[in-house]
């Protein structure tokens, strides 16, 4: 049920497989997306799940309408069931609350700085990393005293550069904005690698603890992966303080 997880100095990060759920196919089995097709009974056991296996309350998981783009909110609760914004990023200042971040190929990004109190989770897909999500991400946590040499980033399965292709031109127009993305598939076509060019983007931020999983989703039948199966669930990233 949970791929990966880590405690470190007040910080938690941990991030999904796909196991351990109640979704039937395509979205088994611990489908945690809600907006993929799946029952959403089915859903909210499996986030249930989820959250009593990191010994969290499934009501105090914060959630987001990811959207690719560049917008981050700073939340202190979970917002209402009807009130969910359209944004890729979330940071907080509240012990306890965890932020989460669906993917089924995009890079999850969860950041902390438990020194000042300050956690954040991103959805980086490719048009959100050309957009800069992860930097506004960060320079919110600045806004609430995170210092980016005490930041820990941690980003979860994502598709790696060797599977994620893509036509020349794109590859040239996000090499364009990040040179580190500029990749080529096993079989030598164009490709984009969004894992790199995040950590990228968090070196020249000054984030120096930086730990990126070795998970390929497209590669791993453990893991979602919308390139691989386009119907499908999605995975989760969560981040909480002491």
């Amino acid at each position: 049920m949970i791929g990966q997880r880590e405690n470190a100095s007040g910080a938690h990060f941990a991030f999904t497989d796909r196991w351990g759920g109640v979704s039937a196919a395509p979205y088994e089995e611990l489908n945690l997306g809600g907006a993929v097709g799946d029952d959403a009974a089915a859903v909210t056991t499996n986030r249930e799940l989820s959250a009593k296996s990191l010994g969290l309350e499934a009501d105090r998981v914060v959630w987001m309408n990811q959207v690719h783009g560049a917008d981050v909110a700073v939340v202190d609760g979970p917002w209402g069931s009807d009130d969910i914004p359209s944004l890729d990023a979330i940071v907080t200042t509240r012990p306890g609350l965890a932020l989460a971040v669906l993917t089924a190929d995009c890079v999850p990004v969860l950041l902390a700085d438990p020194v000042a109190g300050v956690a954040a989770a991103a959805h980086a897909g490719r048009p959100g990393m050309v957009a800069g999500i992860v930097p506004a991400a960060v320079r919110a946590m600045i806004e609430h005293g995170a210092d980016p040499a005490r930041i820990a980033a941690r980003t979860g399965p994502t598709v790696c550069g060797r599977c994620y292709e893509v036509p020349d031109t794109m590859r040239a127009e996000v090499a364009a904005v990040e040179p580190a993305a500029y990749a080529e598939t096993s079989w030598g076509t164009p490709s984009v690698d969004v894992s790199a060019g995040v950590h990228a983007q968090l070196e020249r931020l000054g984030v120096r603890d930086r730990e990126q999983s070795p998970v390929c989703t497209r590669e791993s039948p453990d893991h979602f992966s919308y390139r691989r199966d386009r119907a499908t669930g999605r995975l989760a990233g969560y981040v909480w303080l002491d």
